[in-house]
């Protein structure tokens, strides 16, 4: 809900009281007393009584509290319900599958069926429409050589900004630049699943074409959601005719891509941008790898990545675990996160930022632009600003974004007493993140050291050493292959306060080593980590795998 919405609606629930206002409490971040309203409403009530509040924790996210309601029901259709829907919220259960292949509707992820040399729409590309021709020429000019590449992705600008987003556009604006001609398109309902009102089924931004495969109704679930998703976009691939087909994760994309392959003779390349069963299991310290929803998902993933005719990945870490799954090091192509190259330019005014938030021009200001998820380890950095304010030193906390963990930031930031002095202007339009660079001195990435962080390579650090900002990270192996210590910044113990106190207290008190860090991040990033130069690996790949379906004989 908009804000003021949602503000409104969590008072309403608090004078309503009961469940409703268990959960006001914790969409407002205060956990504990949402935990105790919970258990209060539990207190003599019947078993129907209990089993929705066992769904209305499980909806907040709150399985521990769940998990001890479900022990007060007593045995029978209640509780069995309240335990396999608990089962199932926690990754415990997963929702059987009706087909026993992989990729449902007959295709198989072997791709080894043969295909006619009139069905590959590399080996005799249809001509182009009026229409399809007058499309492509309102995109801007394509070389007549360039490639035509379709992605498929989970979400997109103009609804989404967030990492993932960010990366699929800066990839498809430098693309077009390239000369290719570059069209996206979104998971099955998108945007309109997350409540937008837009049904539009084709956007442009920034003269990137996103199309959307919207249907009347919802699919039940992933199996239909597949089968029409292959419907609608094969539709969409019969009309635009692309080279290659590019899913960027999560396996859900990579599954439809190659359905769309097997279909049409396409080379598929699967960009793997993180390990979803590792987020999932960084959210809850009561999951486990033997659930059965990691299990499942950790599957899914792999069997994609040995289906695709190319796996992309972020960085080292990433490859050598697609590597150790049986992926081969030639199907293997590392493009790490970049920049655009306006973000090399020199930073806009942080003034205005400054300003907006009370803070002082002389004033230290730690920040970080990211989502708000456990394991950024924000909690850390907020200890880590009270611990210098408890040293004397005039520092702030500027944390940009959005994510459920916001509310209980914005309560943490409360209680450690940096009211005033710790601020949430939540998510910013893209045009405006340079703005809150130019406001802080330090970028800070104080993840925790949890499977996903020491595996997964984050976009923002390498955006904010575009801007000359020093970064204090967290010593984890993917955070190693962006920051050098002593060199472009610092890397600390993660979880440790006082340790990230202590690298930004040195830091507080050297303007020289902050500029000195990041002159020589800038330089790093525009050697080795722009979209231009990440543009030429993909085009070079992308031709490999077109004239190795074009060879005659061969069997996609």
């Amino acid at each position: 809900m908009p804000g003021p919405i949602r503000r409104a609606a969590r008072g309403t629930a608090t004078r309503v009281g009961g469940p409703a206002r268990a959960y006001a409490l914790w969409d407002e971040g205060r956990r504990a007393e949402a935990r105790e309203a919970v258990l209060a409403a539990s207190a003599g009530a019947g078993p129907r009584r209990v089993g929705r509040l066992v769904a209305a924790c499980l909806a907040a996210g709150d399985a521990q509290t769940a998990r001890e309601l479900l022990e007060r029901l007593p045995e029978g259709p209640v509780r069995d319900r309240a335990a396999h829907r608990t089962d199932l919220a926690t990754g415990r259960a997963v929702i059987a599958s009706a087909s026993p292949s992989p990729v449902p509707h007959g295709i198989t992820l072997t791709r080894g069926a043969p295909t006619r040399p009139d069905d590959t729409v590399n080996a005799r590309r249809p001509e182009t429409t009026a229409d399809e021709r007058s499309a492509s020429a309102a995109e801007g000019p394509v070389d007549g050589s360039g490639v035509r590449v379709l992605h498929l992705v989970t979400n997109a600008l103009p609804h989404t900004n967030a990492g993932y987003t960010q990366r699929t556009h800066r990839i498809a604006v430098a693309q077009r630049e390239a000369g290719m001609d570059v069209h996206v398109v979104t998971r099955v309902g998108h945007p309109l699943d997350k409540g937008s009102t837009d049904a539009r089924t084709l956007v442009r931004v920034d003269g990137v074409a996103y199309h959307r495969l919207l249907p009347w109704t919802a699919p039940a679930g992933p199996e239909e959601e597949l089968a029409v998703g292959l419907r609608m976009a094969s539709e969409l691939v019969e009309r635009l005719r692309p080279n290659v087909l590019h899913a960027a994760s999560n396996h859900r994309n990579a599954r439809l891509a190659l359905a769309l392959g097997e279909r049409f003779g396409l080379p598929v390349v699967y960009e793997v941008r993180g390990f979803l069963e590792e987020s999932w299991l960084s959210r809850d310290p009561s999951r486990s790898v033997d659930d059965a929803f990691y299990r499942a998902e950790r599957k899914s993933e792999t069997e994609c990545m040995l289906a695709a005719d190319l796996v992309v990945t972020l960085g080292e870490a990433m490859r050598a675990d697609i590597e150790a799954r049986g992926v081969p090091r030639e199907r293997l192509l590392v493009v790490p996160n970049a920049v655009d190259a306006s973000f090399l330019e020199p930073l806009p005014s942080g003034t205005g930022v400054r300003e907006a938030w009370g803070i002082g021009p002389e004033e230290f200001v730690v920040g970080t632009t990211t989502s708000c998820f456990g394991y950024e380890g924000l909690d850390t950095l907020l200890a880590a600003v009270a611990e210098l304010r408890s040293r004397g030193e005039s520092a702030h906390a500027l944390i940009v974004g959005d994510g459920p963990e916001l509310p209980a930031l914005r309560a943490l930031a409360e209680e450690l007493g940096l009211t005033g002095v710790a601020h949430f202007p939540g998510r910013v339009p893209a045009d405006r993140v340079r703005e809150h660079h130019a406001a802080m001195d330090v970028f800070a990435v104080p993840r925790r050291d949890d499977r996903v962080c020491r595996v997964v390579t984050p976009l923002k650090p390498v955006e904010a050493m575009a801007g000359r900002l020093p970064v204090v990270a967290s010593d984890l192996p993917a955070l190693r292959e962006i920051v050098e210590p002593g060199v472009t910044g610092e890397l600390i113990p993660p979880g440790e306060s006082a340790g990230l106190a202590d690298a930004l207290t040195k830091l507080a008190y050297s303007h020289e080593k902050r500029e000195a860090y990041g002159l020589a991040g800038r330089s790093l990033v525009g050697k080795d980590r722009t979209w231009t130069g990440a543009v030429y690996r993909y085009d070079h790949a992308y031709r490999a795998l077109i004239r190795k379906m074009s060879e005659p004989g061969h069997i996609p």
